[in-house]
């Protein structure tokens, strides 16, 4: 293969990367040129898009170190869309200084998302993590004059590269163990049956890597503060982007990789394996997630506990296995990933106004600006899932998904878990909701401004929200039909 059509089928990853070397650029040669450095960003993106578009159904590169793939292929357009978004959000947000290097690690971090995501080989899927995490933690830490984004990204960064440790060791013991690093060979070698000791820790030790990058409990104790002290618009992209491809290489690992291995999470007849360790984490994480949540008093704090029950729910579609269990789960964190953008879009404009994100923030906001406190009540709705909105279609497909994963209902205790963990989550949510809407607003607060890109933006992801809840075969479908 020529190195023009190797280029060719990286298209997508290379317009990003000279997209963020031209923005880093013009940031550097103008400190006022942050508007033309969105502009750039977005167009940039928008050009991926299209490039996408442009490629080949199927392709397999360096013995699986890029693939392109129907499945590849979506979820490199759903990654890119939603670091739109958050290029589209840190316009709006006044506080960013250094515009330019901001949105050139954004970018940074979107080529790790679209390397994770169209591969199925272990050292290029830890490259892509790690610049990923890389690019992450800076943009935890961007903010020079907050304490505590200082604080988030060396929690970050420290919990990061812990788990990073975590995942090499993980993959150097299943590297031993199956003499290869490609997914589809490792399925290969391994055989059903008990687990050898070292593959077992190769796989545990993996699978705590990746608990950490989806914020599943017990490994969640750095999402909190990197939600609440990170710049708005970084907090959007850890909780939505890293998220989805978080989901869509961990079911690549356990499905193609682990596959032989995958023993029973049934509550009746459990066999060692991944499931049994996924279900742990699911519950583990539903669990603290939800009870945490409400002792809440920060919008940003309360959507961080509340992403590690939604982890543990998402888990819930690749413990049950299947094409049906895998799309569920994609199909749950992709309108997850979309809520969240579009809530913490409504969080960054009032700290914006108001100076915090605390519920005080938020009184009387319906009062104060109807459309955010419109968008606000869609998004967080949907999170609690309620119909018709389309976070309510993503747990009941995962749910029905584990209920029929096998004749006796071996799930059902963790899908009974994770219903009483939505029940809990619906107060917290509503809690929310009344401080919008009920409570009455101090007399010295000024009406919440935001402009018209803002508005734009936050009306077209709670439109899409509502969209996905009345017709979610639109997306369903075309993820199904992506699988193999």
């Amino acid at each position: 293969m020529s190195y023009l059509e190797f280029l060719k089928l990286a298209s997508p990853e290379a317009i990003v990367v000279l997209t963020a070397l031209s923005v880093l650029a013009i940031g550097l040669a103008s400190a006022r040129a942050s508007a033309f450095c969105s502009f750039f960003a977005a167009l940039g993106l928008g050009i991926a898009i299209g490039a996408v578009f442009l490629l080949p159904q199927n392709a397999t590169l360096f013995a699986g170190m890029l693939v392109i793939s129907p499945l590849a292929s979506l979820f490199k357009i759903i990654c890119i869309s939603l670091a739109f978004f958050t290029v589209l959000l840190a316009r709006s947000d006044g506080a960013s200084r250094n515009h330019g290097e901001y949105l050139a690690m954004l970018l940074l971090a979107t080529i790790g998302l679209m390397l994770l995501v169209g591969s199925e080989e272990l050292l290029m899927i830890f490259i892509g993590l790690e610049l990923t995490g890389l690019s992450l933690y800076v943009m935890t830490a961007f903010d020079k004059s907050d304490v505590r984004s200082a604080e988030a990204g060396l929690k970050y960064f420290l919990f990061g590269s812990t788990a990073s440790a975590f995942t090499l060791f993980g993959i150097s013991f299943i590297y031993g163990m199956s003499g290869t690093t490609g997914l589809a060979a490792i399925g290969q070698k391994l055989t059903p049956g008990p687990l050898q000791p070292l593959l077992a820790v190769g796989i545990v030790m993996t699978l705590i890597g990746f608990a950490f990058k989806i914020a599943a409990a017990p490994f969640h104790l750095w999402a909190p503060d990197a939600y609440q002290g990170a710049p708005v618009p970084s907090a959007a992209f850890i909780a939505s982007g890293s998220k989805v491809a978080s989901f869509v290489v961990l079911g690549k690992i356990v499905f193609i990789g682990f596959a032989p291995v995958k023993g029973s999470a049934d509550w009746h007849a459990m066999i060692a394996g991944w499931s049994p360790v996924l279900a742990a984490l699911a519950a583990l994480s539903i669990l603290v997630g939800n009870l945490v949540a409400l002792a809440q008093t920060n919008v940003r704090r309360l959507l961080a506990y509340s992403a590690v029950a939604h982890a543990g729910y998402t888990l819930l579609g690749i413990v049950a296995g299947g094409r049906d269990g895998f799309s569920a789960t994609l199909f749950y964190t992709t309108v997850y990933a979309m809520t969240l953008v579009g809530a913490f879009g409504v969080v960054g404009l009032v700290r914006r106004q108001t100076g915090g994100d605390d519920f005080s923030n938020f009184s009387g906001l319906w009062t104060r600006s109807p459309l955010l406190a419109g968008c606000m009540a869609i998004f967080m709705l949907s999170l609690a899932g309620i119909p018709p909105l389309a976070g309510f279609f993503g747990k009941f497909y995962l749910f029905s998904a584990a209920l029929r994963v096998s004749g006796d209902h071996g799930l059902l205790w963790l899908v009974a878990l994770a219903l009483f963990g939505s029940l809990i989550s619906l107060y917290y949510y509503l809690i929310v909701l009344k401080v919008i809407f009920v409570d009455e607003t101090a007399t010295d607060t000024l009406a919440v401004k935001a402009d018209l890109l803002s508005r734009t933006s936050l009306t077209l992801l709670a439109l899409l929200v509502l969209f996905l809840g009345t017709t979610p075969q639109i997306l369903a479908a075309r993820i199904i039909a992506s699988l193999p």
